[in-house]
């Protein structure tokens, strides 16, 4: 749930800016990343992964330092975040290296998520605001499981790797279910002034 609110920077319409574009080639690189993975070819997929990491970084600070934020890319980005964490559940989990439940879990989180959206976007919300908690998780979503997929190996960065993997994947786990239960708090705040406006 991840409609960023810019503060005074001006949001346009446009579709083909250069974030926009670089956050659009990570969406595309999703299935592929979803391949390299279910077809065990790890090093090409954590290629792809740590280039998916650069260009996210790139897409935000050149959109904020050149005025280039966009409802589209406001989309674009947070979607292709939880793509790769989905693909990289599904796959490693589909290769046993992490439990279904754990699946279930961050699964459940996005369709609670995904319901929140839609009760602010009836009430004419495109979104509620980021909070650090949110952003927090995500982070530490997105490293924890190429971590874990990296600590299958026997080698010495294998054994460090493996643990550090699974730190970041609890607290990124808690962390996502605790900013649920903010943007609930958010959503009934929404709600409740809604409904004092049009009673």
């Amino acid at each position: 749930m991840d409609g960023s609110a810019q503060g005074s920077r001006p949001v346009s319409d446009r579709v083909w800016t250069s974030p926009n574009v670089l956050s659009m080639l990570r969406l595309v690189c999703v299935p592929i990343f979803l391949w390299l993975i279910l077809t065990r070819q790890d090093n090409w997929a954590l290629v792809i992964l740590t280039l998916s990491g650069v260009s996210d970084y790139l897409d935000g600070k050149i959109a904020r330092e050149c005025n280039l934020v966009s409802r589209v890319g406001q989309l674009l980005d947070p979607l292709a975040d939880r793509l790769y964490i989905l693909s990289t559940l599904l796959g490693l989990a589909w290769r046993e290296i992490i439990p279904w439940w754990l699946v279930a879990i961050l699964v459940c989180r996005e369709v609670f998520g995904t319901g929140l959206l839609m009760v602010v976007r009836h009430y004419g919300y495109r979104a509620l605001p980021v909070h650090f908690i949110g952003k927090a998780a995500t982070f530490d979503l997105l490293y924890a499981f190429p971590l874990i997929l990296l600590g299958q190996g026997d080698s010495m960065f294998a054994t460090v790797a493996l643990p550090i993997g699974w730190a970041f994947a609890w607290w990124g786990t808690v962390l996502y279910w605790v900013a649920g239960i903010m943007y609930a708090w958010q959503t009934r705040d929404v709600v409740r002034v809604a409904r004092a406006v049009n009673p």
